[in-house]
């Protein structure tokens, strides 16, 4: 306002009008009817910048943005490593879309394996199983390549007290807790305390980039908020120590005797871990939820499978067909419970129990993989650009309206979020497509692993530059290293056109006013609807 009065004051002084604008950018004829400058007069009476006052960067910083930064360590990590864990933060911050991206496919995945044994399994261990298989989406999932060896899990009667067992110990839970619930009322009443403080009345700069910054974050509750709801098992030691000691419990067939127990070793039907060489991408490896992106796909082709083998032992139980074919279907005084004789035989006899009748090579690829991709993407992209989109109209509206720094560093953010889950997401596809060929050589599959990796680096690389981005920029936003001629002309978008608005009008601020409005509702809803989304969906994951 004081730059205004002093180029006024020259201008009726030396009767040189040039440079004063009205609130459309037009030249005024009347001093006294400017309310806006051009960007070269700025440039030349106007200081560059405004001093950096802590006092008013604290309360900004310790306001908007910290409250976001401490949710952070509500997420859940469980990595083997430290650094690991790190990264896992570093991608949900850096592609809000990543992160909503694995939290939806965990949900679809599990709301869509749920289903599937519900409708066509009924067999006396398929409810622990699972459960188990839902539980275990952050571990590289995967059965032996002797198919057989887990056929002796699903028939034997002897191992029905492995798949309880092995339940009862993954069936811990990452949910809510005073920590938690404290952290995400402090952000919303943060949150809450910016919409008060909004310049929906009045032009005042600074206030609208509180409000702005906080909803740029506000993507960050629905994640915690449906982590903390699916409470994925994500505990990498306490993973491996509840399979150890399950382990105790298997039972597997070996030579030609029905019930044996083979050292540990071989009772690796089932395996939770593996080594880097054993999977086409090492985010595989990573238990952090947010990884789930890296292998959803393979989990989903492990689960189909597993269906598949009990959907056969199930369809045969059902129509009395026993293990051993050589014997009668014995009956029980409970209908619903099938005679452990029923389910003996030799290892021959077990295996083929549960293999599907004329049944041909299966697609690498799970049934409806792909429309759950979709909908997990649209989802995540919803959430993303609702809040961030959000952000972005706040600061396009603010006057001078147009592309200026502070929309601009919100604009990269979510553009560079995107790019970053479209790489990681494609990495995904392509290292499931060269598992296909893993055992044969293919150029097709060594050409689509290089890429992999390749996309996967620079995915990586990408997120650690844009969540260090994000912060940044509300740093700079706090300090008032924006409030310069430049970033308030609105330059980026206007060019030769810019010019700073020094005084609001009417018109300004009802557009404003209407503009902050639909940006409060969108960032609202989509987060709202985020939330529905996945507590709409939960009631199926339960068997």
């Amino acid at each position: 306002m004081q730059c205004l009065v002093d180029i006024q004051a020259n201008a009726n002084a030396t009767q040189n009008l040039v440079g004063l604008l009205n609130s459309n950018g037009d030249p005024v004829s009347n001093v006294a009817d400017a309310t806006a400058i051009s960007y070269s007069l700025c440039t030349s009476f106007c200081r560059k910048g405004h001093d950096f006052n802590v006092a008013v960067f604290a309360q900004d910083f310790s306001s908007w943005l910290l409250p976001y930064l401490a949710l952070i360590s509500q997420l859940p990590f469980g990595a083997q490593y430290r650094l690991d864990n790190l990264m896992s933060a570093v991608l949900t911050v850096g592609s809000p879309a990543l992160a909503g991206y694995s939290l939806f496919i965990t949900l679809l995945n599990s709301r869509w394996i749920n289903r599937r044994f519900n409708q066509s399994v009924d067999y006396p261990n398929s409810r622990f199983a699972v459960s188990i298989i839902s539980s275990l989406q952050q571990s590289p999932l995967n059965l032996h390549s002797d198919r057989a060896r887990f056929a002796f899990l699903v028939v034997l009667p002897e191992n029905d007290s492995w798949w309880q067992y092995f339940s009862e110990l993954v069936d811990y839970t990452h949910t809510w807790s005073i920590a938690s619930a404290t952290s995400i009322a402090w952000v919303i009443v943060a949150y809450i305390l910016s919409v008060v403080n909004s310049p929906s009345d009045s032009f005042v700069n600074s206030q609208a980039g509180g409000e702005s910054t906080s909803s740029l974050w506000l993507w960050l509750i629905p994640i915690v908020m449906g982590w903390l709801q699916l409470s994925p098992k994500c505990d990498f030691n306490r993973l491996q120590a509840a399979y150890d000691r399950a382990d105790r419990h298997a039972r597997a067939g070996i030579a030609d005797r029905p019930v044996a127990t083979p050292p540990a070793s071989a009772q690796r039907a089932l395996t939770i871990t593996a080594q880097e060489e054993d999977v086409m991408s090492p985010d595989e490896l990573l238990t952090p939820p947010v990884f789930n992106y890296s292998r959803s796909l393979q989990w989903a082709y492990t689960a189909e499978n597993i269906f598949l083998m009990y959907k056969a032992a199930s369809e045969k139980a059902r129509n009395r067909v026993p293990v051993n074919v050589e014997s009668e279907w014995v009956e029980s005084d409970d209908l619903k419970y099938i005679h452990p004789r029923n389910r003996c035989g030799t290892p021959q006899e077990v295996a083929a129990y549960c293999t599907q009748p004329g049944c041909a090579r299966r697609s690498h690829w799970a049934p409806g993989v792909f429309t759950r991709m979709i909908i997990a993407s649209c989802a995540s992209l919803a959430l993303q650009w609702g809040t961030v989109g959000g952000a972005l109209i706040v600061m396009w509206f603010t006057p001078t309206i147009g592309v200026g720094c502070r929309s601009l560093g919100y604009l990269l953010y979510g553009v560079v979020s995107t790019v970053i889950w479209m790489l990681l997401l494609i990495s995904s596809i392509l290292a499931h497509y060269s598992a296909a060929y893993s055992y044969r050589v293919s150029l097709t599959a060594r050409v689509a692993l290089t890429f992999s990796h390749l996309l996967r680096r620079m995915g990586k690389l990408l997120a650690i530059a844009n969540s260090l981005w994000v912060v940044l920029t509300c740093i700079l936003q706090y300090s008032g290293f924006y409030s310069t001629c430049f970033c308030d002309s609105s330059m980026i978008s206007r060019g030769n056109a810019a010019y700073i608005t020094i005084i609001e009008t009417t018109t300004q601020a009802a557009l404003a006013k209407v503009a902050w409005i639909g940006a409060l509702s969108l960032v609202c809803t989509s987060a709202s609807a985020c939330v529905a989304f996945v507590g709409l969906l939960l009631d199926t994951l339960s068997t």
